[in-house]
């Protein structure tokens, strides 16, 4: 049995209502295929922004982690940047430090060439904002989100695309803004893209619940699934009422990596809160069951579907999946 991660527009429906200079990294070459150029080494840029989008214009102490640990290399941004040079590629992590914000922390990997990474940082204390670290939205900036929104709850793509461009014109780093940018790339099937402002997001607002499970998303849709359950159990304990659509990701999330129990209990929890706008879930739930052994329990889930839904595109998955859980010996013929 296998499952797919989607994204589908009545998730969206209620969420739219509703340092001074380098320093190398020290050591010898080894001479295996993770050092490159010893002596020469790869240039990371890292660029560090504000709330507001614009990089910073305070300095900020930006360190690198080879392996999340390692200490490779400290600097100080200038007008918000900063250049290091490392020895190896790998993966590596930046942490970014600066007075009046939140410090913040990003994975990533290091290839031949140049490398840019990019961190959005969080006020402590912004003047006037009703949710601490999160920055105001100007009106115009506002009217294109909410109207952005409005056009992905009516599928009408192009008009959200167009809202989405125009917030990002105004307001490039908001969290409001980009979760609205990272929505459009996913109803485009731009995963990748996505998942990069998406994050971005994230790192400017920690509370945003809905920018956390569409990163769950994004990344269930690249077939990343063990990645993608932290944003996903995220998203939920922000806010435990959120879409039964992030529930069913969270569920697919967690079957495909063989979290079963979990699967089952997530998957009944989605059914039970889309008050029947997704019957399909029942595969998935029945799915969980035979992963788990109740193979009579998943072979009833599947009779109920195909009973209540007999004209489904999913019923000739769900009557394949009974006879072979017949053939297969694990439910008594009937």
């Amino acid at each position: 049995m296998a499952v797919r991660c989607s994204v589908s527009t009545t998730f969206f429906l209620p969420l739219c209502l509703a340092l001074l200079s380098p320093i190398p990294l020290s050591g010898q070459d080894t001479g295996t295929a993770t050092t490159v150029f010893y002596g020469r080494g790869i240039a990371v840029t890292v660029i560090v922004h504000g709330p507001s989008g614009n990089p910073i214009s305070s300095s900020a102490t930006v360190k690198l982690l080879r392996d999340g640990t390692v200490p490779a290399g400290q600097a100080t941004t200038e007008s918000g940047r900063a250049e290091l040079m490392v020895t190896e590629l790998g993966e590596f992590r930046v942490v970014v430090a600066a007075a009046g914000y939140a410090s913040s922390e990003k994975d990533f990997s290091i290839t031949p060439g140049k490398t840019q990474v990019d961190v959005y940082l969080r006020s402590l204390s912004p003047e006037g904002s009703g949710v601490p670290g999160r920055p105001l939205l100007a009106p115009k900036a506002r009217k294109a989100v909410n109207e952005g929104l409005h056009a992905l709850a009516s599928n009408d793509l192009a008009q959200a695309e167009k809202q989405a461009g125009e917030a990002m014109r105004l307001a490039p780093g908001h969290p409001d803004v980009l979760y609205l940018q990272g929505v459009v790339f996913l109803k485009q099937r731009e995963w990748s893209k996505a998942q990069e402002v998406l994050e971005k997001a994230t790192q400017v607002d920690p509370s945003h619940a809905n920018a956390f499970a569409a990163l769950g998303m994004a990344l269930c849709d690249q077939g990343k699934y063990d990645v993608a359950i932290p944003p996903l159990e995220r998203a939920l304990k922000l806010n435990p009422a959120i879409s039964w659509d992030a529930r069913w990701t969270l569920a697919q999330a967690y079957y495909r990596d063989a979290h079963y129990d979990q699967a089952l209990e997530m998957s009944q929890s989605a059914l039970s809160s889309s008050h029947g706008k997704a019957p399909e879930i029942e595969l998935l739930v029945a799915q969980s069951l035979t992963a788990v052994g109740r193979y009579e329990d998943a072979a009833q889930t599947l009779r109920e579907f195909l009973r209540e839904h007999p004209d489904r595109q999913q019923a000739s998955t769900a009557r394949r999946w009974l006879d072979g859980l017949t053939a297969n010996g694990k439910i008594r013929p009937r």
